[in-house]
């Protein structure tokens, strides 16, 4: 067909220890976005890295317009017409909007080697508005967008180098709705400029939204492609997964007469947390919803000592502790999981038996110092098969891991460190569905077995079917909550747009700005 853009055929990449990719195959047309699915460590992101140029195939071949090519490396692909926008993104923050666009091709004045930054944010600007950004301003520094406008950028960015193929990595995973539908009025623009858009994403309701075909990989291998408005959610899911995911509510305890095992009391830290009070108890999953900003993060930070506060009380069972470091919250029996795993979590660079016993080191330390290797190798092995981690062995780095195997290691820390009370921030971010049900079941098995769990969750369906009880927070504040039994995605909303802790107060529905960079933990 005169249409096609791209058609990968017999693509096979393998890595030490791991066959990524297995007589893969993949077509993408002009105008058309093409949703590409499945399970963390299909292949996806390594079947589009392929393509623009990240890594070599080692076998196969890749026709663009019609014409085999050869793609050693990014600049190839960039000048072809390829580009992808990474899931984590690739901005320089400390860079204004227009330097980071046209970074290393900066036109430069006639005399010397001065660059011309009139002539770099006029470029910008003219881009900025084909994509009417007119809210973004070419000299605004990086550091200063939110996580969304810095997504406008990448795409900008991609789109000066005559973009003809955009490949889009898990571009929702850190946006609130209304940040969505800015991207996707986007994406559908580009679409109508004959612009092919491949589309990676965990969430399953955006691919009726957005996407004309969805291809579906599954354990590295291409499985089918199909047309969006053909086939059903549960369709997709199962051949995502090779099987059918069943996913009934969970049991809800009556926790009224439980132990308290976590109480804050009137916590306050500037103005992203503001007079906030909750309880714990034993057994039972907590979850916290809100809108990006609303301070959520930051209260679980707070608490965990990894962030100061200005006032406030902790009390751990009862007995009043003082918390300035994760290192204390530890020794109270309080684990955290982070948003980003990847970052705060976990050190990707050490294999899965270190990380697993990096949050209780102390343990295997013997009388004179020495480390006790089996002890270790024991704990992790037990962790491993309990948690159904799959790796080909402990020593696997970590990094090699899929997302949702990574995420069970970060348990596997805090369960080694003998915590009681868990927070899970985002705990299926960017996890896919088979993944995300092997969690939830690991959360309830959790409480079953009595931790406490505080879930913090930007996804409603997820905040309802998990939760004991919801907290919901804006600006700072908790404005509202809700039992399992009275919950409902419009109150969780109500209360998230609410700008006061009153409850019968005018609703104004308003994201709050994102707050200042946390510290590392």
């Amino acid at each position: 067909m005169d249409d096609i853009l791209v058609l990968m055929e017999g693509v096979e990449k393998s890595f030490p220890g791991v066959h990524a990719l297995s007589d893969c195959r993949f077509e993408l047309r002009a105008g058309e976005v093409h949703a590409l699915v499945g399970e963390n460590g299909a292949g996806k992101s390594t079947l589009m890295k392929v393509l623009a140029g990240v890594y070599a195939k080692d076998a196969g071949r890749i026709l663009y317009k019609g014409r085999e090519v050869d793609i050693p490396n990014p600049r190839v692909a960039q000048h072809l017409g390829i580009s992808m926008i990474h899931q984590e993104l690739n901005l320089m923050p400390h860079l204004t909007v227009a330097q980071n666009i046209f970074i290393g091709r900066e036109p430069r004045r006639r005399v010397g080697f001065v660059l011309d930054e009139d002539e770099i944010n006029a470029r910008t600007r003219q881009l900025l508005d084909m994509l009417h950004l007119q809210q973004l301003d070419p000299r605004t520094k990086v550091a200063d967008l939110t996580v969304a406008k810095q997504q406008m950028v990448e795409i900008a960015k991609a789109l000066s180098f005559n973009a003809e193929v955009l490949i889009m990595d898990e571009p929702t995973a850190a946006l609130t709705e209304a940040e969505i539908d800015d991207l996707f009025r986007i994406i559908r623009q580009l679409r109508e400029k004959g612009v092919g858009v491949v589309h990676i994403s965990h969430r399953l309701e955006e691919l009726k939204q957005i996407s004309d075909r969805v291809t579906v990989m599954r354990d590295g291998r291409y499985i089918d492609t199909v047309r969006t408005q053909d086939v059903s959610i549960d369709r997709i899911i199962s051949m995502m997964v090779g099987r059918t995911i069943y996913e009934t509510a969970p049991e809800v305890p009556d926790n009224a007469d439980r132990e308290v095992v976590l109480e804050v009391k009137n916590l306050n830290r500037g103005t992203v947390i503001r007079d906030v009070s909750f309880q714990l108890r034993k057994g039972e999953i907590l979850g916290f919803a809100g809108l990006m900003g609303a301070g959520r993060t930051e209260v679980a930070r707070a608490v965990f000592g990894a962030d100061p506060i200005d006032s406030g009380e902790v009390y751990v069972r009862g007995r009043r502790v003082h918390i300035r470091s994760p290192l204390d919250a530890v020794r109270h029996g309080i684990g955290y999981l982070s948003e980003d795993r990847k970052r705060y979590g976990l050190t990707l660079g050490m294999d899965v038996e270190n990380n697993i016993a990096l949050a209780a080191f102390n343990k295997f330390l013997g009388a004179l110092g020495w480390v006790n290797r089996p002890a270790i190798r024991q704990t992790a092995s037990r962790l491993v098969d309990t948690l159904a981690i799959k790796t080909p062995s402990l020593q696997q780095q970590v990094k090699n891991l899929s997302g949702g195997n990574q995420q069970k290691v970060v348990i596997g820390k805090w369960l080694t460190a003998d915590t009681d009370i868990l927070i899970f921030d985002e705990p299926t971010r960017g996890i896919d569905v088979g993944a995300k049900s092997e969690i939830y079941h690991l959360l309830n098995e959790l409480a079953r077995q009595g931790k406490s769990i505080i879930m913090i969750s930007s996804e409603l369906p997820e905040i309802l079917r998990m939760s004991h009880r919801i907290i919901v927070m804006c600006e700072g504040r908790i404005t509202g909550e809700l039992t399992s039994a009275e919950a409902t995605q419009e109150k969780i909303m109500t209360y998230a747009t609410q700008r006061s802790s009153v409850m019968n107060a005018d609703l104004t529905l308003q994201v709050p700005a994102e707050p200042a960079q946390p510290r590392s933990l």
